[in-house]
């Protein structure tokens, strides 16, 4: 059914005006004043931010993790995601050696067939960078319209690809339009320092940030800055958890490289104070790369203003504190790494960055949305409010005051490491491709009524024009 949303203001990256918005067929048919349809739905948002709809580049639904599997599949996942103002989400499909990329594809396909209430994609984690891998990336580019890959530089004998494999699939993603993304951790020392740990018989939750620290995460991401510079590639640096990393990918965009970076709402609000509690409550707070002190929050708001940092994604990774989390009692290191985030991602950044004037509603919309949309080949399909665009809308409350809450929260999870914030802000209702997924917070979307997205390719000249109109430069 079309659908007119009036009274609304609308906010975009770049804009913010008071106009209404003509919806029919899945997507944005006018803009303007006055509009009206006699077959048409009239949608009050008087009082409300129109923005568009979250695009949350970094969760992992379903994901096999330290012997287990994460407590959110697609279904839960996205009807928490959809509470909180994400529309489309972009997960991880983890490979396995020996393995084709389409083979981890399927299994990301069945797991998320007929479960996902908004629309999703996959990013593709590269292992191993032989013949047939590096034959293969072009193939999954151009037929399945997954364009971007992620190589680990931790988890040890794991997860961990060398330093060789990073390079190759930085070379490879060149050729090909690919966007390459790294998780950040020199993941060699961290194996020493770890089993250095528990020979001490240090057990504990803390243990883990400890064994982890910031000059390990900034040696990476400069390492990995430097081999895309040699590449000529384009990096994306996800969850950015400490000045030392924001240094590293402020140098590498002053010198012109191709070099983006992530961070998350967890490290803007909670430290590695959080993992010192008693009674093993520290390990609610496990994942990597670990929190860290909280002075690297005011660095993460400076970054995230003046631009070094681009994103804001979610790294959802949700395991049971009951049955999951204390598999690592006594042996921090058997900890399933992860957070529960994507219901939250929105709400924190609005009420911690505009309504503490740290960062402008159109930065906002920008870092939640516009950016991840550009970035990964979505825009202007989706990431803005546009004539053509799909109908991917949020209608905002900027007063609302709620406090964050498993006993409110939408997913399966049985904690929020949120527990207890305060938050203003809170989206109403939420549109995907035109239909309601939440209407006056209240579910009442569909499993199966999101879509799986081909992306197009990663295009730097376009993203390099855009930057310098955005900038004036």
């Amino acid at each position: 059914m079309k659908k007119i949303i009036k009274n609304g203001m609308i906010v975009t990256a770049t804009d913010t005006y008071q106009a209404d918005i003509l919806i029919e067929n899945e997507k944005v048919k006018a803009i303007g004043q006055g509009l009206s349809d006699v077959y048409a739905e009239v949608i009050d948002a008087s009082g409300l931010y129109v923005f568009p709809g979250g695009i949350d580049p970094h969760t992992h639904m379903e994901m096999p993790f330290g012997g287990t599997v994460t407590k959110d599949d697609f279904e839960t996942g996205t009807m928490a995601a959809a509470h909180g103002g994400t529309t489309t989400i972009i997960d991880f499909c983890l490979t396995e050696k020996g393995k084709t990329l389409k083979n981890a594809l399927s299994t990301w396909h069945q797991k998320s067939k007929d479960k996902s209430v908004i629309d999703y994609g996959f990013h593709l984690q590269i292992v191993e960078a032989n013949e047939s891998v590096l034959e293969e990336i072009p193939v999954v580019i151009e037929e399945e319209g997954v364009t971007s890959f992620k190589v680990f530089m931790a988890y040890k004998n794991v997860l961990q690809a060398d330093d060789e494999t990073l390079y190759q699939t930085l070379t490879t993603a060149k050729k090909h339009g690919g966007l390459v993304m790294v998780h950040a951790e020199n993941g060699d020392v961290i194996e020493h320092l770890t089993k250095e740990a528990l020979r001490n018989g240090n057990t504990e939750p803390i243990y883990h940030a400890l064994t982890r620290p910031p000059e390990l995460e900034g040696e990476a991401t400069g390492r990995a800055a430097k081999l895309t510079a040699l590449a000529d590639s384009q990096l994306y640096v996800v969850h950015v958890t400490c000045k030392e990393a924001v240094e590293q990918i402020a140098e590498a965009r002053s010198k012109g490289f191709n070099v983006f970076g992530e961070t998350c709402p967890q490290y803007l609000v909670l430290d590695q104070s959080y993992l010192d509690q008693p009674d093993f409550e520290g390990a609610k707070y496990v994942w990597s790369p670990p929190l860290r002190d909280k002075s690297n929050q005011e660095v993460f708001w400076n970054a995230l203003k003046s631009g070094q940092l681009q994103t804001i994604g979610s790294d959802h990774c949700s395991f049971d504190f009951d049955g999951q989390k204390d598999l690592g009692k006594g042996d921090f290191t058997k900890i399933p790494n992860g957070g529960p985030f994507v219901e939250d991602r929105f709400s924190v950044l609005f009420s911690e960055g505009v309504k503490k004037g740290r960062i402008s509603i159109n930065q906002f919309v920008d870092m939640v949305s516009t950016q991840s949309a550009k970035l990964f080949g979505l825009f202007p399909r989706k990431g803005t409010i546009a004539p053509g665009a799909d109908a991917d809308i949020v209608l905002f409350d900027p007063n609302a005051e709620r406090t964050i809450s498993v006993d409110t929260h939408h997913l399966a999870v049985d904690y929020s490491a949120l527990e207890g914030m305060k938050v203003t802000g809170e989206p109403v209702t939420v549109l995907s491709r035109g239909e309601y997924v939440v209407k006056d917070k209240e579910f009442v979307g569909k499993p199966g009524a999101g879509k799986f997205l081909k992306r197009e390719k990663y295009n730097s000249d376009a993203l390099q024009r855009q930057e310098e109109t955005a900038t004036g430069r």
